[in-house]
C-alpha cells in the first residue's frame, strides 16, 4: 500500500494531531456500530428469517475465530506497518458489514460474521500499535481513556439512530443502518490513512533463518495476565444481557430501569474515564487499580443480588442505581489499569502482536460471557451473583502477582526498559 505522508518520528517529538485524528476515526465507526448493535439482531430474525439459535451460534463461532485472529493480525501490523494494516482491516470491516445487506440465509450470515469479527479484532490490535507509535508511553493510558469516552459517545448516538430503525421496523430502515455502519468504517479508513506512517518493527530471525512464531504465545506471564483480563471483561454482557433479564424476571423495578442504567453507565464513562485514567501512570498504580476494580465489582454483584429480596419498585430502582454506580466505577478502574499493563509489559517491537493477544479477552467475553452470565445470574439467582462477584475479586487480586512475575521474567531476560527507552524504540 502506498503511503503519501512521511513516517512518524520515533524520537520524543510525536505529531500533536495524531490523537485527535484517532479520536475522530473512533467516533465515526462507533456511531455506525452503535446503530448496528441495537438493530441487527431484530433485522436478522424479523426480516431475514434466521432463528435466534442460528444467530447465537453464528456470533459465537465468529467471535471465537476473532479471538484467535487478533495476535496474528497484530503481528502483521508490527511487521508490515500499523497504519496500512489498520486501513486494510477497516476496509475489510466495511465490506463485511456491507455484505449483510444481501445476506438471506444462515451460511452467508456465518461467513460475513466471521469476516466481521476477525477484521474487528485485528483492527483493534492494529489501532493499538498505531497509537503506540504516535503517542508517548506516558500519555497512552490517558489517550486510551479519551478513545473509550469517544466510543461511548458514538455508541450512544448510534443507538439513537438504530432506535429509529427499530421504530420504523421496515427492511429499508434496517438496511440504512447497515449502510451507515459500512460508510462509518470507510470514513475511519480514510482518517487512519491520513495519519503519519509508523515505521514497522524489523523482523527477527531464528537459527534457521526464518522468523520465529509469535513470541507472545510463549510468554507465560503475559498469557496469565490475558486470562485474568478476560475474566474481568466478563462484565461486558452484564449490562446488555443479564441485567435486563434480571430486572424483568427477578425484581419489581419498572422496565425503563434497564435504559436508565445504560444511560448512567455511558454518561459516567464519558465524564469520568479520562479523570480515572490520569491517576494510573505506572505498573504499581495499574495493579492497584485492577485489584480495587475487583473489590468494587464484587461489591456491585452483592448489591445487585439484594434486589431479589422482594423490595418495592422504587426501592429496587434505588438499589439497582447504587449497584450500577459501583459497577461503572469498577469498569473505569479496570480499563485504566489493564491498558497500562497491556502496553507496559509488551516489547516495543511487538506492540501489535501483544495487544492483539491481550485484546482477545474482548471476543472471548463476547463468546462465553452470554452463556455464563445467564446461567449464573438468571438460573442460579442470588448464589450466582455471589460466585460472579468472587470471580472478579479473585481475578483482580491475582493481577498484582502476575504483573510481578512478568517483570521478573523480563528482568532476567534483559528486556526491561525505562519509559524513555521504550519510547525511543518505537
Amino acid at each position: 500500500m502506498a503511503h503519501a505522508s512521511p513516517p512518524a518520528p520515533r524520537g520524543p517529538h510525536r505529531p500533536a494531531r495524531a490523537p485527535r485524528a484517532l479520536l475522530v476515526a473512533q467516533l465515526c465507526h462507533s456511531i455506525g456500530d452503535g446503530a448496528f448493535y441495537v438493530s441487527s439482531a431484530l433485522y436478522f430474525t424479523r426480516i431475514v428469517g434466521l432463528s435466534t439459535s442460528q444467530i447465537g451460534l453464528g456470533l459465537t463461532l465468529a467471535w471465537a475465530v476473532g479471538s484467535v485472529a487478533g495476535a496474528p493480525l497484530g503481528h502483521l501490523a508490527d511487521r508490515r506497518g500499523s497504519r496500512g494494516t489498520a486501513v486494510l482491516l477497516a476496509l475489510t470491516t466495511a465490506a463485511a458489514v456491507a455484505s449483510f445487506l444481501v445476506v438471506r440465509a444462515f451460511v452467508p450470515f456465518l461467513v460475513a460474521a466471521v469476516v466481521y469479527a476477525t477484521a474487528q479484532s485485528g483492527l483493534a490490535a492494529a489501532r493499538q500499535a498505531l497509537l503506540a507509535g504516535l503517542v508517548e508511553p506516558a500519555a497512552r493510558t490517558e489517550a486510551l481513556a479519551r478513545l473509550q469516552s469517544t466510543v461511548n459517545a458514538g455508541l450512544a448516538v448510534g443507538a439513537g439512530v438504530g432506535g429509529l430503525a427499530l421504530h420504523a421496523g421496515t427492511r429499508p430502515a434496517y438496511l440504512a443502518v447497515f449502510a451507515l455502519d459500512a460508510l462509518s468504517f470507510l470514513a475511519c479508513a480514510l482518517l487512519l490513512r491520513g495519519l503519519p506512517r509508523v515505521l514497522p518493527a524489523p523482523a527477527r530471525t531464528n537459527a534457521a533463518g526464518g522468523e520465529p512464531s509469535p513470541r507472545v504465545l510463549r510468554d507465560r506471564p503475559y498469557a496469565l495476565l490475558t486470562l485474568l483480563n478476560a475474566l474481568l471483561l466478563l462484565r461486558l454482557p452484564l449490562l446488555s444481557l443479564a441485567l435486563p433479564l434480571w430486572i424483568v424476571e427477578r425484581t419489581s423495578a419498572p422496565g425503563w430501569t434497564v435504559s436508565a442504567l445504560f444511560v448512567l453507565n455511558t454518561a459516567a464513562v464519558m465524564l469520568f474515564q479520562v479523570r480515572t485514567a490520569r491517576k494510573v501512570t505506572d505498573l504499581p498504580g495499574a495493579t492497584r487499580a485492577v485489584a480495587r476494580s475487583g473489590v468494587v465489582m464484587c461489591a456491585a454483584c452483592g448489591v445487585f443480588a439484594t434486589t431479589a429480596a422482594g423490595l418495592g419498585p422504587w426501592t429496587a430502582v434505588a438499589v439497582l442505581v447504587l449497584a450500577a454506580v459501583l459497577q461503572v466505577a469498577a469498569e473505569m478502574r479496570h480499563s485504566a489499569g489493564s491498558w497500562q499493563i497491556g502496553f507496559a509489559l509488551a516489547p516495543a517491537d511487538r506492540i501489535g502482536q501483544y495487544q492483539g493477544f491481550y485484546g482477545s479477552g474482548v471476543p472471548v467475553a463476547r463468546t462465553l460471557g452470554p452463556l455464563l452470565v445467564t446461567t449464573l445470574l438468571i438460573t442460579w439467582g442470588v448464589p450466582g451473583w455471589l460466585v460472579f462477584g468472587a470471580v472478579f475479586l479473585a481475578a483482580g487480586a491475582a493481577t498484582g502477582p502476575a504483573v510481578r512475575w512478568a517483570e521478573r521474567s523480563r528482568a532476567r531476560a534483559g528486556e526491561r526498559r525505562s519509559p524513555a527507552e521504550a519510547g525511543a524504540a518505537l
